[in-house]
Parts: C-alpha cells; sequence; structure tokens
C-alpha cells in the first residue's frame, strides 16, 4: 500500500466547502483496526450535515458520511473481533451496542459517524473495532455498504420495534433506500405492502421488487386509497419517511392498535397530528434512530438467509461527490454508492 490516501474533508460548512485531499494514511492504535474502504453509501442526513451541520459540534477538518464497507488491512494491538482480510460494515451509533441508548431525556445521544465522530468517505479509516460489524457473506461491499443506516433503519422499525407479523399490512413512504428495504423486509416475513410515490414509472419498479400496490399521492390521496385496499381496516405499519405534517395523514391511515415509525424529516423537524383518531385508535408512535449493533448483525443474518439484495440507483467514484449528491437530491430509486476502488 501507499503511505497516503485520498479523503473528502471541509473545514467550514456548505458543499462549496468539500475538498478531495490526500493525506497520509492513518495507523491503528490500541483496540483500533484499519479498514480499506471499498465503498459507502448516501444518505439525506449527509447532505444535512455537509449542508447544514445539523447543530452538531463537528471535528475539524470533516470528513462526512457514515456508512461504509471494506476489507480489515491492519489491526491494533488488543484487537480480538477482527483479523486483516475480514469484511466489515460501519456502525452509525458505534457507542450503542444494544438495548438502552446512551444519553438522557435532557440531551438524547447522537454521537454518530459523520457527525460528532469522523465520517468515512476516505480510502481508509482507522477506528475501535467494536465500531464495526461483520458484513453479510451473501452480499458484494457496494450492497454491504447500504446496510447501516437505510437497511438498519427499517429492519429497527418493523422487526427489532415493530414486531412485524405476517399477514400485516405496512405502507412505505416513496421509494428511497429506507422505504425499498422496509418492503423487502416487510415481504421476506409475509407481510401485504403498499408504496406511495409521486411517480407511476417508481411505482411499477417497486411492484417489481415485490410491492402487493402502489399509490400514486399526485394523484389521489393516499389515506383514502389506503382505507380501499384495506377495507377501511386501515395500515397496520407506516414507515413515515416525510415527517413533518405528514405524520397527520399517517395517523388517519394507521388501524386500531397499529404502529406508526416516525423516521423521515424531509418535510420538516416540526411534527403534528389530531387528537381524536389517535386517542380513539390508539396507535404506538415510535421514533426510529437507525439502531444499535446488535440489531445490525442480526440484519446482516437475516440478509444471508432471506436473499434480500439492496438497491443501488447508481454508483460514483470518490472524486465525483458532487454529482452524487445532486442526485441525492432528485431522489434517487433506492441506494447512491460511492466506489473506492
Amino acid at each position: 500500500m501507499t503511505d497516503t490516501m485520498r479523503r473528502w474533508s471541509m473545514a467550514a460548512i456548505g458543499r462549496d466547502k468539500l475538498k478531495l485531499e490526500t493525506v497520509a494514511v492513518p495507523q491503528p492504535g490500541p483496540g483500533e483496526i484499519r479498514v480499506k474502504v471499498s465503498a459507502a453509501s448516501l444518505n439525506y442526513r449527509d447532505k444535512l450535515v455537509i449542508e447544514t451541520g445539523m447543530g452538531l459540534a463537528l471535528p475539524q477538518p470533516f470528513v462526512p458520511a457514515s456508512d461504509m464497507a471494506g476489507v480489515v488491512d491492519a489491526v491494533g494491538p488488543g484487537v480480538t473481533r477482527f483479523k486483516p482480510g475480514d469484511r466489515v460494515i460501519s456502525t452509525f451509533k458505534p457507542d450503542w451496542i444494544d438495548a438502552a441508548d446512551n444519553g438522557n431525556a435532557r440531551v438524547p445521544a447522537y454521537q454518530t459517524l459523520g457527525g460528532v465522530y469522523q465520517g468515512v468517505l476516505a480510502e481508509y479509516v482507522v477506528f475501535p473495532d467494536n465500531w464495526f460489524s461483520a458484513a453479510p457473506e451473501s452480499l458484494n461491499d457496494a450492497e454491504a455498504s447500504t446496510l447501516p443506516v437505510a437497511g438498519l433503519t427499517a429492519w429497527f422499525a418493523l422487526i427489532e420495534r415493530g414486531g412485524l407479523k405476517a399477514g400485516s399490512k405496512v405502507l412505505v413512504q416513496g421509494t428511497g433506500g429506507v422505504a425499498l428495504f422496509g418492503l423487502q423486509i416487510a415481504k421476506a416475513h409475509g407481510a401485504t405492502v403498499i408504496v406511495t410515490s409521486r411517480s407511476d414509472e417508481k411505482l411499477e419498479k417497486a411492484k417489481a421488487l415485490g410491492a402487493d400496490h402502489g399509490i400514486n399521492s399526485s394523484e389521489e390521496d393516499w389515506v383514502e386509497a389506503s382505507y380501499r385496499l384495506t377495507g377501511d381496516a386501515g395500515v397496520d405499519h407506516i414507515l413515515e419517511i416525510a415527517g413533518g405534517p405528514s405524520l397527520a395523514q399517517s395517523i388517519r391511515a394507521v388501524a386500531v392498535h397499529g404502529k406508526i415509525s416516525l423516521i423521515g424529516v424531509l418535510d420538516g423537524f416540526e411534527i403534528a397530528g389530531p387528537a381524536g383518531p389517535l386517542l380513539l385508535k390508539s396507535p404506538v408512535i415510535q421514533g426510529i434512530s437507525v439502531g444499535h449493533r446488535r440489531a445490525l448483525e442480526d440484519f446482516s443474518r437475516a440478509i444471508d438467509s432471506t436473499g434480500i439484495k439492496p438497491v443501488i440507483d447508481a454508483h460514483y467514484p470518490l472524486e465525483d461527490l458532487q454529482a452524487a449528491l445532486d442526485h441525492l437530491d432528485r431522489g434517487p430509486f433506492g441506494k447512491i454508492v460511492i466506489n473506492l476502488n
């Protein structure tokens, strides 16, 4: 290997502050591993952090993005979880191993890669070995890089916290990374899946992945359509990805004693909804902030056993990060991946 590597970094907030630079390859210390990054996948949150900082105390200079897959190429003293040659993926909240999250009511935990901690848009990264999970054997590195946020978020909502059962009716909003993982996970567990989108073309692609029904939300009221498709029973589990005022629609669409997983903030950080249906239907509304490492390990095993294949809309080389962010703005069908090898 060479002594230098490329990475994206920024010394101030804003896409115009992104710089592709050449720096020394980092060396692992005690308890750390060095990973040669093969692929990194982008999330909408990465765009928000780059453009706004999201109020986070970012390290300087800051390396963005949180999701990667690669191969361990060096280990520091005391490392036992991995060895050189192992394929690994990152964990979004590396301090959250299992059970209760860190933090408290006043200051909930949000120590994440590509945020409070450095990110992964670099040819090599060095982190503690417990910040990684083994990659699924059935996925290549580009596919595996999509699991730490988008895949785990859908898994955590539907399986870890959702208790999804065969025969349940699941509605996913849109056709981004979390939504399509939700579709595939729900179908693998025997659910009926409804997808909403403003694009007939994307709805047809979703049906090819296994969606049972598609609702074009630009042509009809998706809540009324969900009543029609469920015989007025409503939806047992909704992946609420838009956020903001969209939560009110989900409260109207959810079944009695159903679940709404609030995941996204595309339509705003402030939420509101009607008290009447909320009180009378008594649904569970749960906020999903990705998930812990143990659930990611469970999900990876499920990937290998079910044959789920992540949907990747486009691949970009490392130097084309700006074009990849433009694609993210346009709304991909599935995930966008940066290839580093």
